[in-house]
């Protein structure tokens, strides 16, 4: 194949499904590395030319199993480019481009997009407004954090994604109580203040260091409240170059820069606080967001995250132009929720406006897209209510045993 270039793509979990098409159609060889759990996935084997399976799930890879299995590929192999396509992936593709030589970020830049110490650190030298933080290193700076900065606080595991392990936490003798129970695994977590307020998205895309896309929506239900107490999960693009569009897309700006992203997807969250109504910088991750925001990100832009980022990353292993695809100023919202049934029949939600209907076993989910925001507001409450009723069910969160 002329001027085929070969990808190796890795990830832990069934992702990424347009990303593999779009770099196969372009011409591409295409790999991916799994993990044995997910062989039964529907993944598009066509536009793949060889899956290969770990045992285990992240982190029960053998990172040496995989840097060894990856070197003999490209014995016989000219690999051109390493893609992580899950948040829990970065750590592991750093790894080969570091040992391998292979062009792409590297482990320093790498933490800056997975180890939420990093991000915090990285911010406050780049002066990116942050909660105040702390590390659980020495115990005299813990105290002095708990005796300085006023409650309610969040333990927070380092490198989990989503909101994950996050522990809140409301005065000091109950933040040692925890830290105690984490024995060994303590200097996995951040300590941090806890900024109420609403949480909002921006998803990128970034070529040359410079941000050539972007859409900021806002949780209407935040990660942190679902992953502990449970609930629906809502999402919706905000208002076009509003107040809160252009002072967050501003912030975005200057984490993407400050934090060293030169290209690809990257999602990331802010807080507007309740109390002074600034933006703050929350966490960023250097890829596509998950819980099927790229679906509800190209309802309202025509913009396929996937789809696009596979194709810079294209561009770039062949020295070529990439052109961004004209942009839509529409908006869409997300409503997603655990399900009593396995196969829910959302048939009744006809709204023309439904555009997605969330393909997952036991979730019952929408996205539904218009030239009015308000709209889509109007129809994600109508459809939380309906969900409660007839769909949803509460599971506990399991709690994180294995920490990244």
């Amino acid at each position: 194949m002329k001027n085929a270039k070969t990808f190796i793509c890795i990830s832990n979990y069934f992702k990424g499904a347009d990303f593999l098409i779009h770099l196969k159609n372009l011409g591409n060889k295409v790999y991916l590395i799994t993990s044995e759990k997910l062989r039964d996935k529907p993944w598009p084997h066509d536009s793949i030319d060889e899956i290969f399976y770990m045992q285990g799930q992240d982190i029960d890879w053998n990172l040496e199993h995989l840097l060894l299995g990856v070197g003999n590929l490209m014995k016989s192999n000219q690999v051109d480019a390493i893609v992580a396509l899950d948040d829990y992936d970065v750590e592991k593709a750093t790894y080969l481009r570091e040992n391998l030589r292979i062009d792409g970020m590297g482990q320093t830049t790498g933490r800056y997009f997975r180890d939420k110490l990093a991000m915090r650190m990285r911010a406050k030298s780049c002066g990116i407004n942050s909660p105040s933080f702390c590390s659980l290193f020495n115990d005299h700076d813990i105290n002095t954090f708990a005796d300085t900065v006023s409650a309610p606080w969040v333990l927070k595991p380092r490198s989990e994604a989503s909101a994950a392990g996050i522990i809140k936490v409301f005065d000091k003798e109950s933040l040692w109580m925890h830290i105690n129970e984490m024995g060994n695994n303590r200097f996995k977590y951040l300590l941090e203040q806890f900024k109420p307020g609403d949480v909002y998205h921006c998803d990128s895309l970034i070529l040359d260091r410079k941000i050539i896309f972007s859409l900021t929506s806002k949780y209407m239900a935040t990660p942190m409240e679902i992953s502990q107490a449970g609930g629906v999960f809502r999402s919706s693009s905000i208002p076009y170059n509003s107040e809160d569009d252009k002072a967050i897309r501003k912030v975005n700006e200057q984490v993407l820069k400050g934090f060293g992203l030169k290209y690809g997807a990257a999602h990331t969250e802010f807080i507007k606080n309740s109390e002074d109504g600034e933006i703050y910088f929350l966490e960023t991750s250097s890829r596509v967001g998950g819980a099927h925001l790229a679906e509800m990100v190209e309802a309202a832009s025509n913009i396929n995250l996937w789809k696009e980022w596979a194709a810079i990353e294209d561009a770039l292993v062949k020295g070529k132009k990439y052109s961004l695809p004209k942009v839509k100023k529409g908006y869409a919202g997300i409503v997603l929720t655990l399900s009593k049934y396995q196969h829910p029949d959302l048939s009744s939600f006809s709204d023309p406006e439904v555009c997605f209907t969330v393909p997952l076993e036991y979730h019952a989910g929408l996205i539904v897209k218009s030239d009015k925001n308000d709209r889509i507001l109007e129809l994600l409450n109508d459809y939380v209510d309906r969900l409660v009723a007839d769909y949803s069910v509460v599971v506990e969160q399991e709690k994180v045993s294995k920490l990244h």
